[in-house]
C-alpha cells in the first residue's frame, strides 16, 4: 500500500477499530526479527570499522553508488574538495567518508565513514507505527516502501542521523538509507563498501567475531586503540562497529546516547500511536463528510438564488446573466447581484440601440 492509497485505506477504518489495526499490525517476515526480541543477535552480520587504517579514499562511496544504482555524484569520488565540509548521507548517497581536522597533534588524518549503524533495536523501527523499517536476523535494518506513509517519524528518532527522504519528489517520495547491501548477506556476501576497500579497514563477519576482532585490537595495541568500542553497547548495540585511536568525539560520533536501547523510550510514549492512527481516519472522513455536505447545501442555494434572478431579470437581462454565471461557479451573492446589474444594463442598451 502506497501512501497515495493509505487515506483510503485508513479510511475503511473507519468502520471500525479492529479493523485499523488489522492493516497497521503488519506481521514481521519470516525473516524478520522482532525489534522486541533480538537479543544481541550474535550470529547475524556486523562490519567492524577502523579508524586507523581508513585513509579517506572514499572507494567505499564508489562501490556503494554503483551497487546500489544510485544517481551519479555532484563530483567525482576521487575529489578531495568534499572533505571541506562535513557531510551526511542523504537521498542518492548512503554512505559517506568524512575528514576531521580537529584531530590531536600527531595522529595524522582522520577519516570516518558514515552509513545506518543498522541497531539491535532500530529506533527508526520503534517509532514506525506502519513498520516500514525492520531488523532482520541477518543485522540488516530494511525499508519497505510499499507501507511508508512519508510521516518522517524515523527521520526523527534516529540518534544518528542517517535516514534521508526525497523532497525533491512530489509524489510518493520514499526515505532512504544504508541497506547493509542486504540483497548480498542473503548469500553470505559482504557489503560492496567492505569488499572494495584498499586498505581493511573494514572488517566482516558475525557481530560475535566482530566483537572479538575488536576486542583483540584494542587489548594488544593499547597505546594505538582508545579502551571503548563503539557499538558494542550504544543504544543498545548496532551491527556497525567503530575502533578509534583518537577519542570518538573527535571523528564526529555522539558519546551521550547511553547504553539503553530506543525501544525503552519509545515503548510508553508510542504505544498509542495504533490506536491514535485508527481513530484520526474516522476525523478525517468525518470533516470530508461535512465539508461536502456544505458545499452542496451552499451550491443548492446558490443555483435558487440564481434562478429566481434570472427569473426576475427579464428574457434578455436573464440570458446574459446566465451566460455571465456559466463561466463560474465560486460567485457568492453580492458577485451575483454585479453581474445582475451588468446584465441589466446591457440589456438596457440593446433595447434603446433597437428603438433608434
Amino acid at each position: 500500500m502506497n501512501r497515495r492509497k493509505f487515506l483510503g485505506a485508513m479510511g475503511v477504518a473507519g468502520l471500525g477499530v479492529a479493523g485499523a489495526e488489522k492493516v497497521l499490525a503488519a506481521e514481521d517476515g519470516v525473516t524478520g526479527a522482532s525489534v522486541k526480541d533480538v537479543k544481541g543477535l550474535p550470529d547475524s552480520y556486523a562490519v567492524l570499522f577502523d579508524v586507523t587504517r581508513c585513509i579517506g579514499c572514499r572507494q567505499c562511496e564508489d562501490a556503494c553508488n554503483y551497487e546500489q544504482h544510485l544517481p551519479e555524484p555532484d563530483v567525482d569520488f576521487f575529489d578531495t574538495g568534499v572533505f571541506q565540509q562535513i557531510r551526511r548521507t542523504d537521498w542518492k548517497t548512503y554512505t559517506v567518508v568524512n575528514q576531521y581536522d580537529d584531530k590531536p597533534p600527531g595522529a595524522g588524518d582522520l577519516y570516518r565513514k558514515i552509513q545506518c549503524m543498522h541497531c539491535l533495536e532500530p529506533a527508526c523501527a520503534h517509532s514506525c507505527f506502519v513498520k516500514a523499517f525492520a531488523k532482520r536476523h541477518d543485522g540488516a535494518v530494511t525499508y519497505d516502501p510499499n507501507v511508508c506513509v512519508g510521516c518522517r517519524y524515523c527521520m526523527m528518532a534516529c540518534p544518528f542521523n542517517i535516514p534521508a527522504y526525497e523532497y525533491h519528489i512530489a509524489l510518493d517520495p520514499l526515505v532512504t538509507k544504508c541497506t547493509f547491501c542486504e540483497h548480498r548477506l542473503k548469500d553470505d556476501r559482504e557489503p560492496a563498501c567492505v569488499e572494495i576497500c584498499p586498505t581493511g579497514a573494514m572488517y566482516f563477519s558475525t557481530r560475535e567475531e566482530v566483537l572479538k576482532e575488536a576486542r583483540v585490537r584494542v587489548v594488544n595495541n593499547p597505546d594505538k586503540y582508545q579502551s571503548h568500542i563503539y557499538g558494542e553497547h550504544e543504544m543498545g548495540g548496532t551491527n556497525w562497529i567503530y575502533i578509534s585511536g583518537v577519542p570518538f568525539e573527535d571523528v564526529g560520533m555522539r558519546m551521550d546516547l547511553g547504553t539503553r536501547a530506543a525501544g525503552d523510550y519509545t515503548s510508553g510514549a508510542l504505544g498509542g500511536v495504533p490506536l491514535i492512527a485508527s481513530f484520526w481516519p474516522v476525523l478525517l472522513v468525518g470533516a470530508y463528510a461535512i465539508s461536502k455536505r456544505r458545499e452542496k447545501i451552499a451550491k443548492e442555494e446558490r443555483d435558487s438564488f440564481v434562478s429566481q434572478i434570472i427569473a426576475e431579470a427579464g428574457p434578455e437581462a436573464g440570458r446574459r446573466l446566465a451566460e455571465r454565471l456559466s463561466r463560474s461557479e465560486t460567485l457568492d451573492k453580492a458577485a451575483i447581484e454585479e453581474e445582475v446589474r451588468k446584465a441589466l444594463n446591457e440589456a438596457a442598451a440593446k433595447t434603446e440601440r433597437e428603438d433608434h
